[in-house]
């Protein structure tokens, strides 16, 4: 069965506005499953309508849609929410790789357009669709890795990076050059030639960025791979994967602009590894340096504390995410709610290691949306707040960002926890963080640490309350 023409354009139109409709349900938590929803009605619809409308045979097709769905299910189940920005990241890549692949392939399709003008746009859309998938194809691939730990965090500050990255750009816009308007056979070899420049660019390019601005790389890599999908709707006239390609560039870049902003960081910084950054400044302290001694704190005396506290910030990181320790923590804002005090969740744009990965884990264990607030709405609040218990988090509450223009996140608001009368810490050790940055916010006067696993701290704080509870009852 083939539909009509006028059909498809309607459905499409259908789908692009059920994609709209997804991300502006995901811009709040509230709405974030119907936004979900709908981007998942508008992807089945699109996958319908165009298998109905430019398939003849369904078997291969049948088959490669089951082992894709399948692959997917099997990750969606396996992968624990700690490890989701790394498969964001390939997710990524696997669209950069596909529109290499469609490009090279529309290419060698020998396709002929009905004038000159519309051939040497055919080609300038392939040229362009391959150099941006193979970018976003090495680069996600290297983001994994990052994030995932198997390559160090820290920026790869090649010298004279700049110009090696604008005269390899320069090589591809040459290439580009020889590869419009010539055969097949004369064509594929620059193209190929500029495909494998792209990846190292991508490569590059990521390596040169710090531990500390992935979430945005994370961001900026979605916003390539809808360029990249773009680009392939182009090459295919799928007036459908244009506009899905161009929601989800644009999208991702105004998240990345918006992150950078946060971070006191320049959009073109982070885009070009980088740029601008003084190669000759004095390096961070190593994380082995000691900077004065730290006091500890048993999880007992953390819940005497909490006790006598009436205001409270709890401040959530990826160590908090790697123990899982968001459940037991809210039965503890529960508790001291109940007893009347006043509980809040201090959000940082990039805690974690993906934007909003910290409102999913909360969101997650059914902690409240309006005790959860954002930076801005919960720094100037410090100074009156009795404790702070910062779980798992180190870079996004170091005072260094403020006061050591040799640290490499110096100049990145953070949460200003050290202005509370008292801030706990819990950490495994004294490590850096993601960023590779000593924190000195563990050697300050009302900071005490709680060495060890998160979720054990946790529910031992929990377990000394719930027990002080039934002994008033009793």
């Amino acid at each position: 069965m083939q539909l009509s023409a006028s059909l498809i354009t309607v459905s499409y139109l259908v789908a692009g506005v059920l994609f709209i409709l997804s991300l502006g349900g995901l811009s709040t938590q509230t709405t974030a499953r119907r936004g979900n929803g709908f981007g998942i009605f508008g992807m089945l619809l699109a996958i319908a309508v165009t298998a109905l409308g430019h398939v003849s045979s369904f078997g291969l097709l049948a088959a490669a849609i089951a082992v894709g769905a399948g692959i997917g299910a099997l990750l969606a189940s396996r992968v624990p929410m700690t490890s989701m920005p790394e498969l964001v990241a390939v997710l990524h890549s696997f669209v950069g790789l596909a529109a290499v692949l469609v490009g090279i392939a529309s290419y060698l399709g020998g396709h002929v357009a009905p004038s000159p003008t519309e051939q040497l746009l055919h080609e300038i859309e392939i040229f362009v669709g391959v150099f941006v998938g193979a970018l976003t194809f090495t680069g996600s691939i290297i983001a994994f890795f990052k994030l995932r730990g198997t390559l160090r965090s820290k920026p790869l500050l090649l010298p004279g990076r700049h110009a090696l990255n604008a005269g390899l750009v320069a090589l591809c816009v040459v290439l580009a050059i020889h590869f419009v308007n010539k055969p097949v056979e004369q064509g594929l070899t620059p193209l190929l030639v500029m495909t494998g420049v792209a990846c190292f660019i991508g490569v590059h390019l990521v390596m040169a960025i710090g531990g500390a601005d992935m979430p945005v790389v994370v961001s900026m890599l979605n916003s390539y791979s809808g360029w990249a999908a773009a680009a392939a709707g182009f090459m295919l006239s799928n007036d459908l994967l244009i506009i899905t390609g161009a929601l989800v560039g644009s999208s991702g870049a105004i998240l990345s602009y918006i992150m950078c902003r946060a971070m006191n960081r320049s959009f073109l910084s982070v885009i070009f590894g980088g740029f601008g950054a003084d190669e000759g400044a004095k390096p961070a302290k190593a994380s082995g340096e000691p900077q004065g001694e730290v006091t500890s704190v048993t999880a007992p005396e953390t819940a005497t504390l909490l006790r006598a506290a009436k205001n409270i910030v709890v401040v959530p990181g990826y160590g908090m995410a790697v123990a899982q320790a968001q459940y037991p923590l809210f039965e503890i804002a529960q508790l001291l709610r109940k007893r009347g005090a006043n509980v809040r969740f201090a959000i940082h744009p990039v805690a974690g290691r993906l934007p909003g990965h910290m409102n999913v884990l909360l969101a997650e264990a059914k902690v409240p949306y309006d005790i959860v607030l954002e930076m801005d709405e919960i720094n100037e609040d410090f100074p009156e707040t009795d404790v702070v218990l910062v779980i798992g988090a180190n870079d996004i509450v170091n005072p260094g960002a403020l006061d050591d223009s040799s640290s490499p996140i110096y100049g990145m608001p953070v949460l200003e926890v050290w202005k509370s009368k008292a801030t706990i810490v819990m950490k495994r050790s004294m490590a850096s963080g993601y960023a590779g940055v000593e924190n000195p916010l563990f050697f300050k006067e009302g900071t005490r640490m709680l060495f060890g696993d998160a979720k054990k701290n946790v529910d031992a704080i929990l377990t000394d309350l719930r027990s002080e509870g039934s002994s008033a009852a009793a």
